[in-house]
């Protein structure tokens, strides 16, 4: 009975890890948290909480990202099992093939929910879920494609609710080129560490293209610009307490990373990408406070 349990846990535990829903619940929250603190700018709490659409599409990308998820480690399970060891030897004890059934799944019932919305929201899914599929298969192989579709499909269901609110601003285009210098720079360093798996199996990174010295470069370049993204957004535009100092919080961390990305030791590139990541979740959870905040005032 015992090793009968353990076994359905490691399958459980297999299947968590192949569709990232770690991952994903983060990117949800996220998306919860921009689409009521920053996208929508008049409906009220109430209206929020009863509006199934908004729900209903925030649901489908769940579902359509969890699906995105699997299929990428179904193209990367090679790759995976140099980079990602104990996930892949977890991910052993449950048969690829069931994965792709749940890929079509999640991504059916994804689609099935978009079409009860509105053909339009169909449409928008119908095109995600393409191009995440592409992505796994041909778009992250190629040189600079794979950078920019990885960021692009990140930032895709945020685009898509930015487009349903119809807000449009200088300061919401400030943050989101800072979202995109932010993701970038953690895919290219993401790929400086995993050089020599993504020479072994052909993926064409900056990494293993240009050499690791010119992939740091370009890193840096890019968290550079992102500083003074970062001082523009705190010198002309308004921001809540929180959010202000998190961007001039984010100025000092942006050096720290500089620095970091100037040391050899590969020690020190994972201290920066792990940084950049949890700075990520720090701007959601400040977003988080300033709109509570804003909202009981």
């Amino acid at each position: 009975m015992k090793n009968y349990l353990l076994s359905r846990l490691s399958l459980l535990i297999g299947f968590l890890l192949g569709a990232q829903f770690f991952v994903t619940f983060l990117l949800i929250f996220a998306l919860y948290v921009s689409t009521f603190f920053l996208f929508n700018q008049e409906e009220s709490l109430k209206h929020f909480v009863f509006n199934y659409k908004v729900h209903g599409i925030i649901f489908c990308s769940f579902l359509s990202i969890s699906a995105g998820s699997i299929i990428n480690q179904f193209y990367d399970r090679e790759k995976d099992k140099i980079t990602r060891p104990f996930r892949s030897r977890i991910q052993s004890f449950l048969k690829q093939k069931y994965f792709l059934y749940a890929y079509l799944l999640l991504n059916t019932l994804s689609l099935g929910i978009a079409a009860f919305i509105s053909y339009r929201v169909f449409v928008f899914f119908l095109i995600y879920q393409f191009l995440m599929w592409l992505y796994s298969h041909k778009l992250s192989k190629i040189l600079i494609l794979n950078n920019l579709s990885f960021v692009g499909l990140s930032l895709y269901p945020f685009f898509g609710m930015l487009v349903y609110y119809q807000t449009y601003s200088v300061q919401l285009m400030l943050m989101s080129v800072f979202l995109f210098l932010i993701l970038t720079s953690i895919d290219i360093i993401k790929d400086i560490l995993t050089f020599h798996a993504d020479r072994i199996f052909g993926y064409d990174t900056l990494a293993n293209t240009f050499g690791i010295k010119a992939a740091k470069a370009i890193t840096i370049v890019l968290v550079v610009l992102n500083l003074y993204v970062s001082a523009i957004i705190v010198d002309h535009h308004h921001l809540h307490n929180w959010m202000s100092g998190y961007f001039s919080v984010g100025m000092l961390l942006q050096i720290v990373i500089v620095y970091l990305l100037l040391n050899k030791s590969k020690f020190y590139s994972f201290s920066a990408l792990n940084l950049l990541r949890l700075w990520v979740f720090i701007g959601i959870l400040c977003m988080l406070i300033d709109g509570i905040i804003a909202y009981l005032q």
